[in-house]
């Protein structure tokens, strides 16, 4: 089983470059003109694509193992969340969102919880 979780877009060299910044050095590439695949692990792809009607109304969540240094990679590359929240359990997600509003949340366990 693979997933992609699309992230709807209305400029796609735009949303290119924020998602490299975001994701940092992983495998991506173009199946067509209208859409760009980042892999972020086996069988887990986050693509965007060019549909500007529904643009800005996407929301995507990845789990992370190790979320500091997640944060640390994107902060190196220009980008920081727009909001952090920890639950109860400690918990924590990092909201970033791109320059259409696409909302693409990071989680990670508790500090000290990371493997």
């Amino acid at each position: 089983m693979d997933l992609f979780a699309r992230i709807a877009v209305t400029d796609l060299p735009r949303a290119i470059a924020w998602g490299d910044a975001l994701f940092g050095a992983v495998e991506s590439f173009a199946p067509n003109d209208v859409e760009h695949v980042w892999t972020l692990e086996a069988h887990l792809h986050v693509y965007a694509e060019l549909l500007p009607e529904h643009a800005g109304h996407s929301s995507v969540t990845l789990f992370v193992d190790d979320y500091g240094a997640f944060l640390a990679g994107a902060e190196s590359r220009g980008l920081a969340p727009s909001s952090v929240e920890v639950y109860e359990n400690g918990v924590r997600k990092a909201l970033f969102h791109d320059p259409d509003g696409n909302e693409v949340g990071i989680g990670g366990a508790p500090p000290g919880a990371e493997d």
